[in-house]
């Protein structure tokens, strides 16, 4: 028997507020229950949406242990090693993570078996072979770099690089995942249960007597991450198992990886684009500036992850309705991911301005240092969730060359300003340097969708004015 909010709320609460509710909770049945694509992208939005809450509590609980033990100064390196190993982690495999997502769900309404094991078990083999042959790479340059290096980065930066094979495969079993629509599959390891894992690896670690440096800190997140990877293995392998029969594999490497370069470029600079401010602000202040700058980052993470929720529950949605062939229909459904996305993010990011101050004060009495920070980064979080996932929108209808070259571009803007604001301004340099780089993104790629698609992908844009480019679909 399938719940219904209805028929709860006509059972639990008086009449008069019964019906009252009434639309609100029909609204609520339609979108359990409906099985039309609009429903079911809501659906896997709200799912993502909902572990993006659980890990951003989890995430801030986490950070806030790491840095009342560990103190600025350790805790910058450990955030220093850890976003590096991440990102490393994501461009190792070179786009072939979003790929598998565009390729799946074609091939699968298709019946083309053979292709869609082949493309699973490329990504797999890929993402551990390119990754780990770049993990030995950046051993390597560490031993060369290690006497122009702070000494206390080199023992870190090795341990980082342990990690990166299975951030990796983790990347790619993400996208196996979101290319079947399996949200909580994909998304659960990564946000929940890898950050959960290194906090209580860590308080284990203190309990039994290490003392709360980087280095425990990284090897918390090493073990927690292998076993977070190898356990999503076995669930994306027994899942598929039951929904893709066993039979041979059909490689079209020169058609996917054609298709990888560009998203990789997408995605890496994108990547590169919200995380290069900390690193920059690594190479020119120490690492306690590094932990108050990334606090602050992450309060704001609490806002923007209604962005990666929306984007995380419509990408596959949008590969189906660009093959659908009904424009207006497409046109309608990307108007209403920009307003999941950009409506939330305001409310919350009002909350995060008034709470900002105690929520940074947790970290530790320095940390506050960071509150006025947020007055400028919100900026740039609400400029991109203004527009929506319009980068996932690009990519699944062929324009991943243009968004590739527009976030490159960005990713200048950021790197410069960054170059030229930090050490005249500090912290604040780094905001407004980020903030521009934001605003930027935000515009640029909201006007290539509405050039090349004949979509205004802005939250007040009139609906009216949706039309049809020449030519398109």
């Amino acid at each position: 028997m399938r719940f219904s909010a209805a028929t709860a709320a006509d059972r639990l609460l008086p009449e008069k507020f019964s019906l009252r509710l009434r639309p609100l909770t029909e609204r609520v049945d339609t979108l359990l229950t409906a099985s039309n694509p609009q429903a079911g992208a809501q659906r896997s939005s709200l799912a993502a949406f909902s572990i993006r809450i659980v890990s951003a509590a989890i995430a801030l609980i986490a950070q806030i242990t790491l840095a009342r033990w560990m103190g600025g100064f350790e805790y910058g390196i450990f955030v220093l090693v850890w976003i590096t190993a991440v990102i490393v982690g994501d461009l190792s495999c070179l786009g072939f993570h979003t790929t598998i997502i565009r390729y799946v769900p074609e091939y699968i309404e298709r019946n083309l078996f053979d292709e869609t094991r082949g493309i699973l078990w490329t990504g797999r083999v890929f993402g551990i072979v390119a990754s780990t042959l770049i993990a030995l790479a950046g051993a390597l340059g560490v031993f060369l770099l290690r006497d122009h290096m702070e000494n206390y980065y080199v023992v870190p930066f090795y341990l980082g690089l342990v990690c990166i094979p299975m951030i990796a495969l983790g990347n790619m079993l993400d996208g196996t995942a979101r290319s079947r629509s399996w949200v909580l599959t994909a998304l659960t390891p990564t946000y929940i249960v890898r950050p959960l894992l290194s906090l209580l690896f860590m308080v284990a670690a203190v309990l039994v007597g290490f003392a709360p440096t980087a280095v425990t800190a990284l090897f918390a997140a090493i073990l927690a991450t292998y076993v977070t990877t190898l356990g999503q293995f076995t669930v994306v392998r027994d899942s598929l198992a039951r929904v893709i029969p066993t039979g041979a594999r059909s490689l079209r490497l020169g058609e996917w990886f054609a298709v990888s370069l560009p998203i990789f470029l997408v995605e890496g600079f994108f990547f590169l684009l919200i995380n290069v401010d900390v690193l920059m602000v690594g190479h020119f202040m120490d690492p306690d500036h590094v932990a108050v700058y990334f606090a602050a980052t992450k309060i704001l993470a609490l806002a923007h992850f209604v962005y990666f929720a929306v984007k995380a529950g419509v990408a596959q949605r949008y590969s189906q309705f660009l093959h659908s062939g009904d424009h207006d229909r497409f046109a309608r459904f990307v108007g209403d991911t920009v307003k999941w996305t950009f409506w939330p993010t305001l409310a919350i990011s009002v909350i995060l301005l008034l709470l900002g101050e105690p929520l940074l004060s947790l970290f530790g009495p320095s940390f506050t240092e960071g509150y006025p920070l947020l007055f400028v980064l919100i900026i740039g979080v609400i400029a991109r969730a203004s527009v929506g996932p319009t980068e996932s929108l690009l990519n699944m209808s062929g324009n991943q060359n243009i968004c590739a070259a527009l976030y490159a571009v960005a990713l200048c803007i950021n790197v410069v300003l960054n170059i030229l604001l930090i050490p005249r301004f500090g912290l604040f340099g780094a905001a407004i340097a980020t903030a521009t780089a934001m605003v930027f993104e935000a515009l640029s790629l909201s006007l290539t969708v509405y050039h090349r698609l004949g979509i205004p992908m802005f939250v007040f844009a009139p609906v009216a004015k949706i039309s049809r480019p020449e030519g398109q679909f």
